[in-house]
């Protein structure tokens, strides 16, 4: 009876500690080195030191995919199709959190023609990102602007954004399509480089009147779905603290540049400038299922595969 008793008891103090352990372990999360990743900074520096939070930043979206996937990460920002891309791939085992960072997509140009996505017709425009959602978000604005891709513009497709910003100094004529912070960057090398269109506002001229209109986005948060089914406090702490970190960066520019630039995110004098520009927000529940369903299915009517073959159900967005 008293081994009976013993077994018992190590077995209950085997799964309290097994409990206690995974209850008190910190929430693991990844982020990109660009937009995606600036409003998590000061989350990042708040947590310095403690256990509630382990943080890590990557170059790319493959660095964090695979991680993700094996349960090596328990939150993730990331682009918004690749959410649905995920969602699919797993068969439903990822949830979106929230939006992070709306378009962060300009057109740039040396001069002053450009007043309207009219006014590319007949115009060389330089980008990256083709076959990739750059492309079929600037497809989408042409084309619903009355503008054939393929025949009333000369699009020239890069393989880097640096690419892009050699072509644009060599050719005064020229226009390109680039992506904060490196709009701002492309600016020091360039002082003549303004910003001619913000894709996020001729995308939203596009929704007015719209009964759903759709947002046009670049990042979002997204969870494993058994985590947040298992740690339904731990997430809300997440976006509650997310939001604060958020609402400090967009607030205190000169303050969350100084941190953008100590995380290596980007250099802090263009993080100061870049700021405005980055669209960082959180947004949550209904809001974020209209703007990321609008503008997945607005990516689905480019390519399919674009979004991982179709739109995702009702269940991968969190709190709707």
């Amino acid at each position: 009876m008293k081994k009976l008793l013993s077994v018992v008891l190590a077995l209950v103090m085997i799964f309290s500690m097994a409990a206690f352990s995974e209850n008190d372990a910190p929430v693991r999360v990844s982020a990109l080195m660009g937009p995606t990743g600036m409003g998590l900074v000061k989350l990042m520096k708040d947590s310095e030191g403690g256990n509630e939070y382990e943080f890590s930043l990557a170059a790319s979206a493959d660095l964090i995919t695979p991680k993700f996937i094996k349960g090596e990460l328990d939150v993730a920002c990331v682009p918004a199709n690749l959410a649905s891309v995920l969602y699919n791939k797993t068969d439903g085992g990822v949830t979106v959190l929230a939006v992070n960072t709306l378009g962060v997509l300009y057109i740039v140009e040396r001069g002053e023609a450009i007043k309207s996505v009219e006014d590319l017709r007949g115009k060389t425009v330089y980008a990256s990102g083709k076959g990739a959602t750059p492309e079929f978000a600037l497809n989408y604005l042409l084309t619903e602007n009355g503008l054939d891709p393929a025949k009333d513009l000369n699009l020239v497709y890069k393989a880097e954004h640096a690419e892009c910003l050699t072509a644009l100094i060599q050719d005064e004529n020229a226009v390109a399509m680039l992506p904060q912070p490196f709009v701002t960057v492309a600016q020091t090398k360039a002082n003549d480089i303004r910003i001619a269109l913000d894709m996020t506002e001729e995308w939203n001229k596009l929704q007015e009147g719209q009964e759903n209109p759709s947002g046009m986005l670049t990042g979002v948060v997204v969870a494993r779905s058994e985590f947040v089914k298992n740690n339904p406090e731990k997430v809300e702490k997440l976006l509650s603290d997310y939001e604060a970190s958020v609402n400090f960066v967009n607030g205190n520019v000169e303050e969350g540049a100084k941190l953008i630039g100590e995380y290596g995110i980007v250099a802090e004098a263009v993080a100061k400038v870049a700021i405005p520009y980055c669209k960082i927000v959180c947004i949550r529940a209904e809001e974020m299922k209209t703007l990321l369903s609008g503008y997945l299915n607005v990516l689905a009517g480019q390519n399919p595969t674009a979004i991982g073959g179709k739109v995702p159900n009702d269940d991968f967005y969190y709190g709707v």
